[in-house]
């Protein structure tokens, strides 16, 4: 049996700066530390920090709060001004590249652009660019109908989305409009972690996906992996895995999400060595074919 570990499987750089802050904030004050919904999109993640003292709310003006984390996926301005006339001292853990798709968002705004945004409306850095982006912004997922546009139009992209659905959107839209100003704000992490993925899918009879089944990009990893034909199984957590899943497989692949940590990931290969703990195991690396 043969199990190999994407490379890029767990944190993103962003993620784990955010959950460095939120630590050290933890570590700090005892207590009034809260996140302006989840820090990120893992449950366990966010259960470990909660037992730190780091709690998950919805409103601001809710009793308590000293210190408030902006998640990795941003607010919108609106948010953040309301908390600070609340009182709170806030810890800003926006991912770098979440920040430059606001200011990009922002600019194009200021500009005169109509601001079109690549992604899903639900997601909360999607919500967080709008409050960027000015009432006329509108949001397309690749997928729905490209509405009537202004003169000039500028796009940005939500980071985890893949280039060719960006595209793709830049060929219909430039038919439509007198000018296009596009911003490529996908993050190269989030792009070569769909490509090593792909690499993998196409090398093995199974894959787990590892992450929160609420997050968007490790439910995008799984869907890739189940559009190339190969099993796949998303799963949050190793006592998941079941063992019949793998009766007639050689080769198993383990990727992960950008707010997987890699302790979960590890879990998922002891809970394989179990398994398998009868027979001959080879844990490779996977670097992906480029």
């Amino acid at each position: 049996m043969e199990i190999l570990v994407a490379k890029r499987a767990g944190f993103c750089f962003g993620v784990k700066r955010a959950i460095n802050m939120a630590f050290e904030a933890a570590d700090e004050h005892q207590d009034g530390i809260y996140t302006l919904g989840p820090l990120i999109h893992n449950p366990q993640v966010v259960e470990r920090l909660s037992k730190q003292g780091v709690m998950p709310i919805e409103d601001i003006n809710a009793e308590g709060i000293r210190k408030l984390i902006i998640r990795s996926h941003g607010v919108p301005p609106r948010l953040y001004e309301d908390a600070i006339n609340a009182g709170c001292s806030i810890i800003d853990a926006t991912c770098p590249f979440v920040k430059k798709a606001q200011n990009y968002a922002k600019g194009l705004r200021e500009d005169g652009y109509q601001v079109v945004i690549l992604g899903d409306r639900r997601h909360p850095e999607v919500e967080g660019l709008l409050g960027f982006a000015g009432d006329d912004a509108i949001v397309l997922n690749g997928q729905t109908p490209i509405p009537p546009l202004g003169k000039k139009v500028g796009i940005v992209v939500q980071t985890t989305q893949p280039i060719e659905k960006l595209k793709v959107l830049v060929c219909d839209i430039i038919e439509r409009v007198e000018e296009v100003k596009v911003y490529n704000t996908i993050c190269d992490s989030a792009a070569m972690r769909l490509e090593e993925t792909k690499d993998l899918a196409e090398e093995v009879d199974a894959v787990i996906v590892v992450g929160g089944k609420n997050s968007a990009n490790t439910t995008q990893l799984a869907n890739l992996c189940r559009s190339i034909g190969v099993k796949t199984y998303h799963i949050e957590m190793a006592s998941e895995i079941e063992s019949d899943w793998f009766h007639s497989a050689e080769r198993i692949g383990i990727t992960g999400g950008a707010s997987t940590p890699n302790w979960i990931i590890d879990e998922v290969i002891d809970m394989l060595k179990e398994i398998f703990s009868g027979g001959n195991i080879n844990i490779w690396s996977f670097k992906g074919k480029n």
